[in-house]
């Protein structure tokens, strides 16, 4: 076995939670190397749902318009479609990812970015080559097999599968971005929760031109209720747009019990036809592929100085198009944490906020994707159509919601009510943004605790309270115009106040870590010309915010304080650790 090679951080996988660590700690300065078993990044479409907290995470890295620039943009894709096949009966629509004129005003007020459909053989590209650029090094064919951990660091036991030959890897840190079956989240002995393999599904991505069954109704998702689309998969049949409007993905389930079908190239133009409804329509398929529905989620996300992210710690199905979301943000959190404790500015403690703050969220987030899928279920029952039956009953039930009967006035009701409580699988603006941190890296100001106005998994709430993002307001400096969430990142604390807020800045520059500091207030650096930070900092414009390297609030002080320095020291030394 050759020397080791060493760097700061070593990951394992380049999908989009190693992909935005590397690029995360290097846009830092942090060395990383990334290490993935495959020849190349993904080759097919897999994730796709882009949110606006991650368009938030990708603008503070530097490559929002880089995803803009080859991303289908959100006005494409939101007349999801309910029906028997794209060619056959339109059941109805939802009004889906923020395209509800309502949402779509709730989704500007909330944010600087706009969500997209980003497929993830578009988006690794992306990620990987600015972290390459930025001075990631990225070995391709190589292996994890194992690792050793001690008081400094971590050793890792690499193959490469072109050579053969297995080497180490000396790392201070590790990160398993490995996926779903994670050998590293195993190796850790990370606990889980939950089960795999809870229903069965088969992928198939094709090529065909749809546009005259879809042009005129753009979406990403169209939903088929077709015979056999409640057995398995995700509640129904599904062919989803990865580029308008001539290639396609199809999720189609099968019975996890007996075993995923042969998938011959047959078996996938079958399937492809059925949901399409066209027999004529040229069809080319380029792969399919078996995967299980699972519902598993880690409760906790490292071990020493291994931590795990994106589908190594939260496994769950594609509804509400949250993984590489979640995926993207625990890199995210993890990164600059790590490029702290690294540089020496915090203590080791501080790593422990990751599961402290992710964990929940991963939670969450399989929760809410897997009954997303039973969600499902109410739009078949409107047709009667859940129970065993020949397809020609299931067509007889929905051909039977066009009479002029009481009873198919009722079922046209419960089909309608049905189609649109789906709005928690396509527009919960609330899942993608009111994450709340509760952790040792948050000092609580003391306030009551948070109530929501509205439903918390469909309606953003903005606050400054300590753990929530900050909240986005258009600020003008100079000509230019930039969001708050401008102002703050770029892999520092940034600290915000305004006119009589000097005692804060003061206090700010005497500190020993990096601060930034943002004031806001007429003929200031950054002038609020809408009046909208004013309300939505919920403090006086004496008043201070601690922002941490990934926007979230660390502390809040709602006015001047004579102990300014003081107050920030000691919330610093709680953050970092060191109290």
């Amino acid at each position: 076995m050759s020397t080791a090679v060493e760097t700061d951080v070593l990951i394992v996988g380049s999908g989009p939670a190693g992909a935005s660590a590397a690029l995360a700690l290097s846009t830092y300065g942090v060395s990383n190397i990334v290490v993935t078993r495959y020849a190349s990044l993904a080759d097919t479409p897999r994730a796709h749902i882009t949110n606006q907290r991650t368009m938030e995470v990708l603008r503070d890295l530097g490559v929002e318009q880089d995803v803009i620039a080859q991303a289908t943009p959100q006005h494409l894709m939101g007349n999801t479609t309910f029906c028997t096949s794209l060619a056959g009966e339109e059941l109805g629509r939802v009004r889906s990812w923020g395209n509800d004129p309502l949402v779509q005003a709730a989704h500007e007020l909330a944010s600087p970015t706009r969500m997209c459909d980003m497929p993830q053989h578009l988006m690794e590209p992306v990620l990987v080559d600015a972290a390459v650029a930025r001075g990631t090094s990225l070995r391709f064919e190589t292996e994890y097999l194992s690792h050793v951990q001690d008081a400094d660091g971590v050793t890792a036991t690499v193959r490469d599968r072109l050579r053969g030959d297995t080497y180490e890897i000396r790392a201070k840190y590790l990160i398993g971005a490995d996926g779903g079956r994670s050998r590293v989240a195993e190796d850790a002995g990370l606990p889980m929760s939950g089960q795999m393999g809870v229903a069965g599904s088969i992928n198939i991505v094709f090529e065909a031109d749809l546009a005259s069954y879809t042009a005129h109704r753009p979406s990403t998702l169209y939903w088929v209720l077709a015979p056999g689309a409640t057995v398995g998969g995700i509640g129904a049949g599904l062919v989803r747009c990865v580029r308008p409007w001539n290639e396609w993905l199809i999720v189609w389930g099968y019975d996890v019990t007996a075993g995923a079908p042969d998938l011959t190239t047959e078996y996938a133009e079958s399937v492809v036809r059925q949901l399409v409804g066209d027999d004529e329509i040229p069809v080319t398929i380029k792969s399919s592929s078996a995967w299980t529905v699972n519902e598993m989620y880690a409760e906790a996300y490292s071990h020493g100085r291994v931590f795990c992210a994106g589908d190594a710690t939260h496994r769950h199905p594609p509804s509400n198009g949250l993984g590489s979301n979640t995926s993207i943000q625990d890199s995210y959190n993890l990164a600059w944490k790590l490029k702290l404790v690294l540089d020496g500015t915090a203590s080791p403690k501080l790593l422990d906020t990751y599961t402290a703050e992710r964990a929940p969220v991963g939670k969450q987030v399989v929760t809410r994707a897997n009954r997303s899928i039973g969600e499902t279920a109410p739009i078949f029952e409107a047709l009667d159509g859940l129970s065993p039956q020949t397809p020609e009953q299931l067509w007889a039930n929905i051909a039977a919601r066009k009479d002029a009967t009481e009873a198919a006035e009722k079922q046209r009701a419960a089909l309608r009510e049905a189609i649109a409580f789906k709005v928690y699988e396509f527009n919960a603006h609330g899942v993608d943004l009111n994450q709340r941190y509760t952790s040792d890296a948050v000092v609580p100001d003391g306030t009551p605790a948070e109530t929501f106005a509205r439903d918390p998994e469909l309606h953003h709430q903005p606050t400054s309270r300590p753990g929530a993002r900050v909240p986005h307001a258009w600020l003008t400096s100079g000509t230019r115009t930039l969001s708050t969430l401008d102002t703050v990142g770029k892999g520092r604390f940034t600290l915000l106040t305004g006119i009589g807020g000097e005692g804060w800045i003061r206090a700010a520059e005497a500190q020993d870590v990096e601060i930034a500091t943002v004031v806001v207030g007429p003929g200031q650096q950054y002038e609020d010309p809408y009046g909208d930070w004013a309300r939505l900092s919920e403090i006086s414009d004496a008043g201070a915010l601690l922002v941490r390297p990934d926007g979230f609030v660390a502390f809040r002080h709602a006015t001047a304080a004579p102990d300014a320095e003081a107050l920030l020291s000691d919330a610093l030394r709680r953050i970092l650790g060191h109290a």
